[in-house]
């Protein structure tokens, strides 16, 4: 079947399986417009940091399209999430109307552009912890702004996470006809997610960095992480934790990416599931090769040693009992994955035994080797040798944007 031919038939899933995909429960629009009366009790709220390569619109409450920019934007966003007692963990409680009613439904607070180093400075140290950690988060396929927005939040109150949230949002068309659009756009963002790494890893008010990357956005982050390493020669040691959901990568060229990355990696732990329905489209249109995040334990065989020698945690989470009906979205609405998460988001290596519902989970731990053998070292000799300066990496921010 060819790949054409895939795509065709997998347009022609069941309308359910396609609303879940393309989510197709009504939502109003302009969501991201602040509230103009903060609210009282006691709600809880997310103040992030928000970088995007999307093109921006003149609709406050949206304020970015999936469109691709020409600049890199800043913007730092605060949600209001509604108290523990009015939600589940894992749920984002979309607003039914605008203005949202923040008893009930995520809202947005404040909304401001930064416009200048300082102003990142000041965001940073007014969020940070006493470890000075930093957490980025860059989304998956089929999310707009505020589906971006929202579902961070979600995850940074749910996971309990105090480092400070950084959100990387990139050109997606939140639809699922869009998906080789949205594969276009994670390519188009890499060097903007290089240069922001890159910068967090150099800020002497950055202790620690932690990135944890679903589905597609996946795919973006190690492609950005493998730039930085052949730009580097290796990825800074503040970037010490790497955190893998669902990812949709074809599992050779995970490989070769990680391989590209230089000598010294930080610690990967990737969640996977062959009861990933998403994944298992993703792989008939590509080719029928396996996408890493849809491994399990026949499938990680024949890949044991290359894992092991890359110091790579599988976490297998199959059996977990996911809201999502694709079983793509475990990583942040199942309970027990959230719990697990936090740890990840602290700093943590995730390593087999940590989890306290081990009798849910299978859990395979790959190994912790470093990657020093002189073949890998050669391997990217080549490749670093010939990258020169980075003309963006020094790039001034002007009125809130990044020439890109």
């Amino acid at each position: 079947m060819t790949a054409f031919r895939c795509w065709c038939h997998a347009l022609l899933l069941p309308p359910l399986v396609l609303c879940v995909l393309a989510g197709c429960a009504t939502r109003p629009e302009s969501v991201l417009k602040p509230l103009a009366l903060a609210p009282g009790g006691d709600a809880a709220q997310v103040d992030m940091l928000v970088t995007t390569t999307r093109k921006p619109v003149e609709d406050p409450g949206r304020l970015y399209s999936g469109d691709r920019g020409t600049v890199i934007s800043l913007n730092s966003i605060v949600v209001s999430i509604p108290p523990d007692r009015n939600r589940k963990i894992g749920e984002v409680q979309w607003p039914s109307h605008v203005p949202a009613n923040p008893e009930k439904e995520f809202a947005v607070l404040k909304v401001g552009k930064v416009a200048s180093e300082q102003n990142i400075l000041r965001w940073f140290r007014k969020n940070r912890n006493a470890k000075r950690q930093a957490v980025i988060f860059v989304h998956g396929f089929n999310s707009s702004y505020s589906d971006a927005v929202f579902r961070f939040a979600q995850i940074v109150h749910d996971s309990g996470t105090d480092a400070a949230p950084i959100l990387f949002t990139w050109p997606s068309r939140a639809s699922v006809s869009g998906y080789l659009y949205d594969k276009d756009s994670t390519n188009y963002s890499r060097r903007a997610l290089e240069d922001m790494i890159l910068q967090a890893a150099e800020s002497p008010d950055v202790g620690e960095v932690t990135i944890l990357a679903h589905s597609m956005g996946a795919w973006l982050t190690a492609e950005a992480l493998r730039g930085v390493g052949m730009r580097n020669g290796t990825i800074p040691a503040k970037i010490n934790n790497v955190i893998l959901a669902s990812p949709d990568i074809d599992v050779d060229v995970f490989r070769r990416q990680v391989i590209e990355m230089g000598p010294k990696l930080p610690h990967f732990t990737i969640f996977t599931s062959t009861e990933d329905k998403a994944l298992g489209i993703s792989r008939l249109i590509s080719g029928g090769v396996n996408r890493v995040g849809a491994l399990g334990d026949v499938d990680l065989a024949p890949h044991s040693a290359d894992l092991k020698r890359l110091g790579i945690t599988v976490i297998d989470t199959s059996a977990v009992d996911p809201r999502d009906p694709l079983g793509h979205n475990a990583f942040a609405d199942s309970p027990e994955m959230i719990r697990l998460l936090g740890r990840g988001l602290a700093g943590q290596s995730l390593e087999a035994g940590q989890a306290t519902f081990a009798g849910q989970m299978r859990m395979a731990t790959i190994g912790t080797a470093n990657l020093a053998g002189s073949a890998v070292r050669a391997v990217v000799a080549a490749p670093v040798s010939a990258v020169g300066d980075n003309p963006y990496r020094r790039a001034r921010i002007l009125d809130g944007e990044i020439s890109y």
